[in-house]
């Protein structure tokens, strides 16, 4: 019983202070499983998959976790209601730039990863790159740009429609959809493998969005590489519970997520002498520190797109393709500012 009590107002602790933070995915799942029918036996089956194309990599340091280079087509729904929200290209790059670089392990400051977890990070062999062609194999450059009357939205995947004023996914077997918006209290957060395919992807903040000058303390683009962690079946490194399971073998139990950006070694649940890796993805540390992905976390990542897996299909889409068909773009015309409270 004390467990149990302990568990709740742990949970209750990180909700109340998540509205702040990184990231509401654990929640917003929690959600999913209460309001869809057969979701949970849904995930328990991918859990399973993970788990089974993960197996023996632990126990086997010459266990084959490379592979090809897995090129993901990125379409960003842009949901402006102030021209000032319409965000450029180049900032939109930038965060594809990111996204790259932090899943190649290309990244600058990957030199600040500690001596004793160099050895378990890793390129993960997985890229980004914007939309060349729709699913009807029309040219695209991957970028929406959509007006809205709505000035703050929630985590509720209402910017995910646009009969709720938001913006329709584009098909997720083919496609990874990124809503960029006005979140309220929140950087951002993620659909997992195996949810409802009409709601598939990420919704980043604006300020949480690219390489920026905020100084939020996310402003390196690191909150969508921490999404799509999500997105590709990563959990936090806590697994949301005190001291659980991430389904991870090289990353160490650690009490809860991490804030700002420490630079001591901080010892929880045990996991003396190094402690917690909160300078991984998948902490809520700030972009200034967060600069890896273990080899536990590619093979997870990466065992998804195995065949039978819940993203497969996205290896044989063809967002990449040259388009078969091309429009002149339509003209950007700010409508009219209507104020809908979000």
């Amino acid at each position: 019983m004390k467990t149990g009590i302990f568990s709740a107002l742990f949970l209750l602790t990180i909700a109340g202070q998540l509205t702040a933070q990184r990231c509401n995915t654990f929640f917003y799942q929690q959600e999913q499983l209460k309001n869809s029918t057969g979701q949970a036996e849904t995930m328990k089956a991918i859990e399973s998959f993970i788990t089974q194309h993960t197996a023996g990599i632990e126990n086997n340091s010459t266990a084959k976790i490379e592979g090809n280079i897995i090129k993901i087509p990125v379409v960003v729904h842009i949901l402006y209601h102030s021209p000032s929200e319409k965000i450029s290209n180049e900032r939109v790059q930038s965060q594809l730039d990111v996204l790259n670089k932090c899943f190649r392990r290309q990244n600058a400051d990957s030199v600040k990863t500690p001596v004793f977890f160099k050895p378990y990070a890793t390129d993960c062999e997985i890229e980004f790159q914007l939309a060349t062609s729709d699913s009807r194999s029309r040219s695209t450059t991957g970028i929406i740009r959509k007006y809205t009357p709505i000035t703050k939205w929630a985590v509720d995947d209402r910017m995910k429609f646009s009969a709720t004023m938001g913006d329709d996914a584009w098909d997720a077997g083919s496609y990874l959809n990124i809503w960029v918006c006005n979140l309220d209290k929140l950087a951002g957060y993620s659909s997992l493998p195996g949810n409802d395919p009409s709601k598939d992807g990420l919704v980043i903040d604006f300020d949480a969005f690219g390489t920026i000058n905020s100084g939020s303390g996310y402003d390196q683009g690191k909150t969508a590489v921490h999404e799509i962690g999500h997105w590709l079946g990563l959990k936090h490194l806590w697994g949301d519970e005190n001291c659980g399971d991430d389904g991870v073998y090289d990353t160490p139990k650690q009490a809860s997520y991490t804030s700002g950006c420490p630079s001591n070694i901080r010892i929880t649940c045990s996991n003396g002498p190094f402690g917690d890796m909160y300078m991984n993805y998948m902490d809520f540390t700030s972009d200034a520190c967060m600069n890896l992905f273990t080899k536990g976390q590619k093979a997870r990542m990466r065992a998804v797109f195995e065949s039978g897996g819940p993203r497969n299909a996205i290896i044989s889409s063809k967002g990449l393709n040259q388009p078969l068909f091309f429009e002149a773009p339509l003209p950007e015309n700010d409508p009219k500012i209507n104020r809908v409270p979000g």
